[in-house]
């Protein structure tokens, strides 16, 4: 991340210095954007979303989660003070500190301060700094000085504050969330749980606010439970959803549509294009099979004492031709993955089911209007999965450019998905 704005520092310094409110904010967060996203956000690195409409919202509520970057702090508030109702700070007396200290002296305290031995036998990242354990220590961070009694806010100038390098490749994206997602989780299975360590201390709307996002990898659960079940009980048979000729598939129809055109119209809303929600959409797919699935287990492994804690860190330098393909907003795969492994074999899946169901539909016309009346949802979700899988499509069987799933990935996807519709149906 690099300062975009020069006027960043002095935004905050408005903040902070606002002679009604200002010795209420611990610290005040620009939002996280990126200089090298294409014009429809190929792999959903935005947060367009999230930004501009939910984290606003959280400034009625004590303000949002610090989220490591392009934020500046209150020193008092960041080493562990606790909010004052009646305290204000005396800037002019704070700025007109002078200490007189040998230059001998002052290189000694400084190589200290450097080893960070100075942190040794005190409360230095259990009550004041950066709290140490977690992949996620802004977050925890944020949430510790917040229980503190302060407040932060949120500010979007029209000129982005801070800029970054977003991932171009879909593995760095992926490899990134497992990150955070595996790090959220843990606060919230630990003792800084906001539903807990949060209680009394800050409102309860703002709790539930960070457990949207320290749950995310059990989204992981319902997600594979529709993308793989509803596909497999199409080539057995049995049906999971109302008829289309009864009255009960008006609730789902009504869910599923409404959800899905608000989604639209919030992501427009923000600057978007309908390309750029497409991408969104698939990436959550992804992120949920793979990084989500993959953060749980981590986290479970960890709890049982069969894990360590490891931070991953997110590549990303990539060289000429990757940076061709993502200009051109082509998803890059190019590596041999578990998460790859994971995608192409539900891509396949869908497939052959979507397949299944359009022979029984065409080739038996006297059953043709049945099936689709029993299974018409069911087969419109594969479908619709299949639409999304496209670039996987594109990866596994017709690109030739080195971005194209490797072969090893292609051949397991297809044996893996073809033993799994051999058990369901038989």
């Amino acid at each position: 991340m690099y300062s975009n704005n020069s006027e960043s520092i002095k935004y905050s310094l408005c903040v902070f210095m606002d002679e009604e409110k200002g010795d209420e904010f611990g610290y005040v967060q620009f939002p996280q954007s990126f200089d090298n996203l294409t014009k429809n956000d190929i792999y959903g690195c935005s947060f367009r979303v999230i930004q501009k409409l939910e984290v606003h919202g959280l400034d009625a509520n004590g303000g949002p989660c610090f989220i490591g970057t392009g934020c500046f702090h209150r020193r008092e508030a960041l080493c562990g003070r606790k909010y004052e109702k009646n305290f204000r700070f005396d800037l002019k007396k704070l700025n007109n500190t002078k200490v007189n200290e040998r230059a001998s002296l002052l290189e000694e305290t400084c190589k200290v301060l450097a080893s960070c031995t100075f942190e040794h036998n005190t409360t230095w990242g259990k009550e004041m700094g950066f709290i140490y354990g977690f992949p996620v220590e802004d977050i925890v961070t944020g949430l510790s000085v917040q229980c503190r009694g302060w407040k932060s806010m949120f500010l979007d100038p029209e000129r982005d504050g801070f800029l970054g390098v977003a991932p171009i490749t879909l593995l760095q994206l992926l490899v990134q969330h497992k990150r955070w997602t595996e790090g959220h989780l843990q606060v919230f299975l630990s003792k800084y749980c906001p539903l807990l360590y949060g209680y009394k201390k800050i409102p309860l709307k703002l709790r539930l606010a960070y457990c949207a996002y320290n749950l995310w990898a059990a989204n992981c659960l319902a997600t594979l439970y529709y993308v793989v079940v509803p596909c497999l009980c199409l080539l057995k048979g049995i049906t999971l959803f109302p008829k289309i000729s009864s009255p009960w598939v008006l609730p789902f129809a009504y869910v599923a549509f409404s959800h899905h055109a608000y989604s639209l119209g919030e992501f427009l809303w923000c600057g978007g294009t309908f390309l750029g929600w497409c991408n969104d959409q698939r990436m959550w797919l992804f992120k949920r099979t793979t990084s989500y699935l993959f953060a749980s287990f981590e986290t479970i492994l960890k709890l049982l004492g069969y894990s360590q804690l490891a931070f991953v860190i997110t590549t990303k330098v990539a060289d000429e031709d990757v940076s061709k393909r993502y200009d051109q907003e082509m998803i890059e795969f190019g590596v041999a993955s578990p998460m790859f492994d994971i995608l192409a074999t539900l891509a396949i899946l869908n497939l052959l089911g979507s397949f299944g169901a359009i022979k029984v539909v065409t080739m038996h016309a006297d059953k043709g209007f049945k099936v689709l009346d029993q299974f018409g949802l069911q087969i419109l979700l594969c479908l619709v999965l299949v639409t999304i899988n496209l670039p996987v499509y594109q990866a596994l069987f017709f690109r030739m450019d080195k971005g194209k799933m490797p072969s090893s990935v292609t051949y397991k996807s297809i044996i893996f998905a073809l033993l799994a519709c051999t058990l369901a149906v038989y």
